[in-house]
């Protein structure tokens, strides 16, 4: 049995990234924000992964950085934007995104892994593929992955009526490194 694995934000990186929509979408930014407090703990079975349970503090968001819009994304408006993202995802009703892989297979760049994700208290079966490489005396994982924020009854932010919205589909980044 080898020693289960706790990766945190100190190993590695959760981003979300969004995109724009709407008529308007040339107005808004495309946002990367940082989930600055998680923990990773991944079971094994001799060399082989079993399991692994991923917990995010939703109140940990951090707006990084805006990409685009008419002008550039000030430190004020980054606490709004954080604001509001709290808001949509109702942080005080659901503090965790968790997910949790039950079936962990193993693939040609690293491990597929089958299980759950709950955000805004909706759960859905979720896959993810993690791209393990060697490092020399680190193994290097990353994972990037779409959802659907309605999905997960997560209003997408919009302003003037929908014509400059939060696009729906988001983009899960994950990069962690682990000593051998």
């Amino acid at each position: 049995m080898t020693d289960p694995w706790t990766l945190t934000a100190a190993e590695g990186e959760l981003q979300i990234l969004t995109g724009v929509g709407g008529p308007a979408a040339k107005m808004g930014h495309r946002l990367t924000i940082a989930m600055a407090s998680w923990r990773a703990d991944v079971q094994w079975r001799g060399k082989q992964p079993v399991g692994v349970e991923l917990v995010v503090d939703v109140d940990s968001l951090q707006v990084i950085k805006g990409e685009g819009g008419v002008t550039p994304l000030t430190g004020p408006e980054k606490g709004v934007v954080r604001s509001n993202a709290l808001k949509a995802l109702d942080v005080k009703k659901y503090p965790q995104i968790t997910f949790s892989a039950e079936d962990i297979s193993k693939t040609e760049a690293g491990y597929r892994l089958d299980g759950t994700v709950e955000i805004h208290g909706t759960s859905r079966p979720q896959t993810v593929d993690v791209a393990v490489g060697d490092s020399g005396d680190v193994w290097v994982m990353s994972a990037s992955v779409p959802v659907l924020q309605t999905q997960f009854g997560v209003k997408p932010y919009s302003l003037f009526v929908g014509s400059l919205k939060v696009a729906d589909e988001v983009n899960l980044r994950f990069t962690a490194r682990h000593p051998k």
